[in-house]
């Protein structure tokens, strides 16, 4: 007897498309931090980003390639899997200060280095990747993301964030943002900080933040912050999205502006 297709299942887009299903790459996500000097132990909240991933059941690549980040192995640009190197039992780590650089193309992005990096580690199911936001915008080329900014209770540190944020606008157009403040428990001016931003980010640049919380990166269970579990349970369900991003009309400021000034961040 011939089977009636479900009225309720999607109709296939061509006779390829079930092909394309069965063989399409598995998904691993992709979570950016953009790095920032100002926050006191950022190395202490990537454990605990790492942290939180793991205890989802995520192996994680983490992929440092901040300006504070150890030097590569001089391997690194012939043999990358042997630079990867086994932190826990779920966490894969590379240092990778410098290499976006060595993997930018003639339209200045270092994409490549994104499937390089997936490609040396094949255990890992989540890439944790910590870049200055220079490097973070070459790598971003016309990838769909959510970047995470860190941040902290000091002026600088949000400048900075904001600075990032600005600068992922103009040259990725990517328009939404999660942040991580380092904070001890009880900070009352957290909330203040993150609207601070959030306005900022909206009255000036047109971005979203689209979620945040704060964490003591030093307490004992700050992995298991449910805050953070719920903005890593966002970014892991993000999808990627395959079109092309097209360009962005820059913001035009005067030189040496960075925007803020009016706000009391």
């Amino acid at each position: 007897m011939k089977r009636l297709r479900d009225p309720s299942s999607p109709m296939p887009t061509d006779q390829a498309s079930g092909l394309r299903r069965m063989f399409a790459p598995v998904r691993r996500p992709l979570l950016p931090v953009a790095a920032n000097p100002f926050v006191p132990g950022a190395g202490a909240l990537l454990e605990c980003l790492s942290a939180a991933l793991v205890a989802r059941g995520l192996h994680v690549l983490v992929v440092d390639a901040a300006a504070s980040a150890p030097e590569p192995s001089e391997l690194a640009r012939l043999d990358l899997p042997a630079c990867v190197e086994p932190l826990a039992e779920q966490v894969s780590y590379l240092a990778a200060r410098g290499l976006p650089m060595a993997h930018v193309d003639t339209r200045g992005s270092a994409a490549g280095m994104l499937d390089a990096a997936f490609a040396a580690a094949p255990q890992a199911q989540v890439m944790l990747l910590h870049a200055d936001v220079t490097d973070l915008a070459r790598l971003l080329v016309g990838r769909a993301a959510r970047p995470l900014l860190l941040g902290a209770d000091r002026p600088e540190s949000i400048k900075h964030a904001y600075a990032c944020c600005k600068l992922l606008v103009q040259r990725c157009t990517l328009m939404t943002f999660d942040l991580v403040l380092s904070a001890r428990p009880g900070n009352k001016r957290v909330r203040h900080i993150a609207a601070s931003l959030t306005s900022c980010a909206d009255g000036f640049l047109g971005a979203v933040l689209h979620d945040w919380t704060a964490i003591d990166p030093f307490h004992p269970a700050a992995a298991d912050d449910a805050g953070l579990a719920r903005v890593l349970a966002a970014q892991l369900a993000l999808d990627e999205d395959p079109t092309p991003v097209p360009a962005l009309l820059r913001h035009r400021e005067p030189a040496g502006r960075l925007g803020m000034s009016r706000h009391p961040i």
